[in-house]
């Protein structure tokens, strides 16, 4: 029942996300961990706000304590970044959270970081899976007290010192010079605390929306999309802020809206950021994205006579690829971003300090530093659809796309296809790619062309080919 996918195991809570499968979770860790010989350095394990998170944190505690594997506990709901930076920072092998990161608030799960700090690929994630086979049930658990007790569970905060690690990084003589006042919606997710203090540390002045703890996030999906920000923008437009910040619900994703409530995607600012850390950070290198991201980024990659590589979706390819190739910046137009030097995995805490010191150190608005990137990379427009369709129609529509290579009448000339990770039709002035969600009966279709109108046709053309709704 527990199956990994692009970020972790998510299931729904009470259906297959149970106290049954955390605990079997835990236990097949264990042995692998043991196997490896890398289970006297024990394990830190973090969680978000969904509901039944801190208790899902604390049962598979129980089973590491069982099996004589210490476990540091992150004791208040934290961003995922926070979780990776003690896995790095400790030279861990294993590290653990508990969430379900911008999924709808029905579903909760689990993400498995290796050595580094970075998401576990697809090697770790299948290895798990066929531990968790081997697994007898029930599974046995010292009792949480007992644990802790023993020595063998360990609550640790460790936030300080995350917010410490981005401070030192980041140019706060810059920022206090520029006095930027900064409006930040965390979605009711975690991303508050860690925010608001760097913030005022660097002496922006901050306002929160949205940062109450709220397990069914408001009644919304808490990702950062168009839609969800625009009280954000309004805010933003009517109270005069430099700049909006949103984070997902476990914070390793961003949006921003710009000063004038300008929403500004996840595509926006990896162009963005690029072309900051290149011209003002004086770094030099390729950048990196997956086959559903903006292939404005290439073009900017070009200009600094830099190449920008491709990979398949799931930040595991986005950071492994920046490790062969020394890039400078990875990411996903989801919002997922990562810069050289920093943690290995999503980081949209760092991401959203980075954006403020560009801001403050170039003395341009965040609006015309986008014009500006607009004018040598050209404009483009971006949509995305999430159809829904029938669990069992699953096997169908692949059969269909991934073996037959069925494809419908579109109304301009087809470059070329291929199958990096799903499918991906190419167009002389642009792109679409179809893929299924790894957590939901979802097909995921992307488009990248030169009008909106234009994005819109073609994906209207695969929803029309598979009748989706």
């Amino acid at each position: 029942m527990i199956k990994f996918g692009t970020g972790g195991w998510r299931a729904i809570i009470a259906d297959e996300f149970t106290k049954e499968n955390l605990q079997i979770l835990a236990e097949a860790l264990c042995r692998k961990m043991k196997d490896e010989h890398v289970d006297k350095e024990g394990i830190v394990i973090g969680y978000d706000r969904r509901f039944l998170s801190k208790e899902s944190m604390q049962w598979m505690a129980e089973v590491f304590a069982q099996n004589n594997i210490t476990s540091r506990l992150i004791n208040r709901s934290c961003p995922t970044p926070v979780c990776m930076f003690l896995v790095q920072q400790n030279h861990l092998h294993y590290g653990l959270m508990v969430t379900a990161s911008h999924n709808p608030a029905v579903y909760n799960g689990v993400k498995v970081f290796t050595f580094g700090g970075r998401d576990a690929d697809l090697t770790v994630t299948g290895s798990i899976e066929n531990y968790i086979a081997k697994v007898q049930k029930p599974v046995a658990f010292m009792p949480y007290e007992e644990g802790i007790q023993k020595g063998l569970i360990q609550e640790i905060y460790p936030l300080d010192d995350y917010i410490d690690y981005i401070l030192e990084d980041i140019d706060t003589k810059a920022i206090r010079k520029a006095r930027l006042a900064i409006a930040i919606d965390p979605m009711y997710g975690v991303s508050e605390t860690a925010l608001k203090t760097i913030l005022i540390t660097a002496r922006c002045r901050v306002e929160t929306m949205h940062g109450s703890h709220d397990p069914l996030f408001g009644g919304h999906t808490p990702a950062p999309d168009a839609e969800a920000m625009r009280e954000l923008s309004a805010y933003v437009e009517r109270n005069g802020f430099d700049m909006g910040i949103a984070t997902d619900g476990d914070a390793d994703r961003i949006s921003v809206v710009d000063d004038y409530g300008t929403f500004l995607s996840a595509n926006d600012l990896l162009v963005i950021l690029y072309w900051y850390l290149c011209e003002y950070r004086g770094m030099k290198g390729p950048c990196v994205r997956n086959v559903c991201t903006t292939t404005r980024l290439d073009r900017l990659a070009e200009k600094f006579h830099q190449k920008c590589y491709e990979v398949p979706v799931g930040f595991k390819w986005v950071s492994s690829k920046m490790d062969e190739t020394h890039a400078i910046i990875g990411g996903e137009s989801s919002g997922g971003m990562a810069i050289q030097g920093r943690i290995k995995g999503k980081d949209g805490i760092y991401a959203a300090a980075l954006l403020v010191e560009m801001e403050a150190r170039t003395g341009k608005k965040i609006s015309e530093i986008a014009k500006l990137v607009d004018e040598i990379t050209g404009t483009t427009a971006f949509v995305e659809h999430n159809y829904r369709f029938k669990a069992e129609q699953k096997a169908e529509f692949h059969e269909r796309i991934m073996v037959n290579h069925e494809l419908p009448e579109f109304p301009y000339p087809v470059d070329h296809v291929y199958y990096p990770d799903g499918c991906k039709v190419v167009f002389p002035d642009g792109w679409i790619s179809v893929r299924f969600s790894g957590t939901e009966p979802l097909l995921r279709v992307f488009a990248e062309m030169k009008t909106k109108e234009e994005a819109e046709t073609v994906c209207a053309c695969f929803k029309d080919m598979l009748k989706l709704e």
